[in-house]
């Protein structure tokens, strides 16, 4: 069990913990508890936190969503999954999803696609584009996207 800390405490660790980087509201919260704060206390540094700016859930949901986007090339379906994992509320997760390009989705999902294709061994047409489809369902693509991009890269 971690040593608890004293109420005047939590507040300059929280700021600390949330400068580094985007924060969902749950994880600040859950960390709080885990630094020994009890509920009063972990949900007045909450407010004070988002008052201060320090806390921003539409922002965090909008940097999120474009990093998995760019950095890990997950799509949009994977990436509500994840901040609904994050307990993130769904008007913010619609505007994290919404700050990814429509043009850049399609053209980054045609770039990885591209590549899956060329690096898949399959011989059989039929099997390997079975294959590349459901690696892109995995990554959180919808199969409509995911079969109008193969039809450009594959053709039919």
């Amino acid at each position: 069990m971690p040593a608890r800390s004293a109420p005047t405490e939590l507040l300059p660790k929280a700021r600390a913990y949330c400068s580094r980087q985007e924060r969902a509201q749950q994880e600040v919260r859950d960390k709080l508890y885990e630094w020994g704060g009890h509920k009063q206390e972990v949900e007045t540094t909450i407010s004070q936190l988002i008052g201060e700016g320090y806390l921003n859930e539409a922002r965090f949901a909008e940097h999120f969503a474009v990093s998995k986007f760019r950095q890990k090339g997950w799509g949009a379906r994977k990436i509500e999954a994840a901040l609904k994992a994050k307990q993130v509320s769904a008007p913010c997760i619609a505007l994290g999803l919404k700050s990814i390009e429509e043009t850049e989705y399609k053209a980054n999902l045609l770039k990885l696609l591209t590549r899956r294709w060329e690096r898949e061994k399959e011989s059989n047409v039929r099997i390997k584009r079975q294959k590349v489809f459901r690696y892109f369902l995995g990554r959180g693509y919808s199969s409509d996207i995911v079969e109008k991009v193969m039809v450009e890269v594959v053709g039919r």
